[in-house]
C-alpha cells in the first residue's frame, strides 16, 4: 500500500513508520518541516502540491495537531483545537478533489473525549462524552470541544468513497526517547514513580505493538468505520499503574504526590495536571466485538516489555514540542 501520515514525524508517527515500512509499504509523512527521503512539505492548513501524495495513496493517517505537552493556557488551548481542525479540514479537502481518493482515512482523535470517570468504564456504545462533569476544571471541558470538533472537521468532509475512522486512541506506550513511556519511566527511576493525588484515576494505555497491529486490522475491515477505542482492554487505577512500572524497572519505591506537588511539577515540565488527574477508563468495545486480539492486553507484561526494548537498544529523539504532531495520544 501507500500510506501517507500527515502530522507523521511525533512519537506515535515514528512508531506507524517502522512499522508499516518494514512490512513493505510505502510511507509517505506530511510535515512542515521535511528534513528526510518521504517526508514532504504542507502547512497543515492548505492545500498544496502535497495533495498529490494523497491522490492515488491507499490509506491516509492524519496525526496532526499541536503537542499536548504545555501549559493549557488560553492561546495553546486554542493553537490545540487550530491546529488539529484545520488540519482535518485540509485533508479533507485533498480526499474530495482526489481523483483516485484512497480507499480509508483513518482520522486520530482522543480518549480524552470520555469523561472523568471512576466507577465504570467507557466503550463506544455506551461511553459518557465528557464537558459537564461536576468538580473538574472548566478548562476539561474545552479540551473534550476540541476532540469533538477534531472528529466533526472529519465527519463533514465528503468523501463518499472513502471509508472514515475516528482513533479514539489512549496513551500509546513505546520505548522511544520523548515519548510518554520516557517520561513516566525517568519519574520512576528518580524515584518519583508513587501514586499522584491518591491514584485512585483511572489510566487508559496501549503498547505500540498492539496499536500498529488494531491499525492494520482496521485497515483490513471494510465493514468498520466511525469512532474506534484503541486502547488496552484492562485500563487501571494510577496507583496500581505505577506499582506496575516500578516493578518492570525493579525500583521499589516511589514518593507519592499531592494534587499540589503535581501542580508544580507540571509547571516546571511546561505541562498540565489534566493529564495526570483526569480518569480516562476507556475500552476497546468495537475491536474486541469485532474479534481483535491484544497481545500485550495487561499492563504489568506490557511494561515489562517496553522496559527490556528500551534496555536493548536507544530510542529515537522525538522533541514534541518541534513537530506538529504530538507526541503521545491522551
Amino acid at each position: 500500500m501507500k500510506v501517507v501520515i500527515p502530522g507523521g514525524t511525533g512519537q506515535v508517527g515514528a512508531v506507524l513508520d517502522r512499522a508499516l515500512t518494514a512490512a513493505g509499504h510505502e510511507v509517505v509523512i506530511l510535515t512542515r518541516r521535511p528534513v528526510r527521503e518521504r517526508e514532504v512539505y504542507w502547512d497543515g492548513e492548505s492545500t498544496g502540491p502535497w495533495t498529490q501524495e494523497i491522490d492515488g495513496s491507499d490509506v491516509v493517517i492524519n496525526l496532526a495537531g499541536r503537542s499536548v505537552s504545555c501549559r493549557y493556557t488560553p492561546a495553546n488551548l486554542r493553537a490545540m483545537m487550530d491546529s488539529r481542525v484545520r488540519s482535518t479540514q485540509a485533508v479533507g479537502r485533498a480526499i474530495e478533489d482526489a481523483a483516485r481518493p484512497p480507499r480509508l482515512w483513518l482520522q486520530m482523535s482522543t480518549a480524552t473525549i470520555y469523561a472523568h470517570r471512576h466507577d465504570a468504564a467507557h466503550d463506544e456504545a455506551t461511553g459518557v462524552i465528557g464537558g459537564a462533569e461536576p468538580g473538574v476544571p472548566g478548562y476539561w471541558g474545552y479540551s473534550v470541544e476540541i476532540a469533538k470538533a477534531w472528529e466533526q472537521a472529519q465527519q463533514q468532509a465528503d468523501t463518499p468513497h472513502t471509508r472514515k475512522v475516528a482513533l479514539r486512541s489512549a496513551m500509546v506506550m513505546s520505548p522511544d526517547r520523548g515519548g510518554v513511556f520516557d517520561v513516566m519511566s525517568w519519574m520512576v527511576r528518580l524515584g518519583l514513580g508513587g501514586p499522584v493525588a491518591g491514584g485512585a484515576q483511572y489510566v487508559s494505555w496501549i503498547h505500540e505493538d498492539d496499536f500498529v497491529r488494531a491499525v492494520q486490522f482496521l485497515v483490513d475491515r471494510d465493514d468498520i468505520s466511525g469512532p474506534v477505542n484503541l486502547a488496552a482492554p484492562a485500563p487501571l487505577p494510577h496507583r496500581a499503574f505505577m506499582r506496575a512500572l516500578r516493578a518492570a524497572w525493579r525500583i521499589p519505591m516511589g514518593l507519592p504526590a499531592t494534587k499540589g506537588m503535581a501542580e508544580l511539577g507540571a509547571f516546571v515540565l511546561r505541562s498540565d495536571t489534566e493529564l495526570l488527574l483526569k480518569s480516562r477508563r476507556v475500552v476497546p468495545g468495537r475491536l474486541l466485538d469485532a474479534g481483535f486480539t491484544f497481545d500485550r492486553g495487561e499492563w504489568a507484561d506490557a511494561a515489562r516489555d517496553l522496559v527490556e526494548r528500551r534496555r536493548r537498544r536507544q530510542g529515537p529523539v522525538v522533541d514534541a514540542d518541534s513537530r506538529p504532531a504530538r507526541s503521545g495520544v491522551r
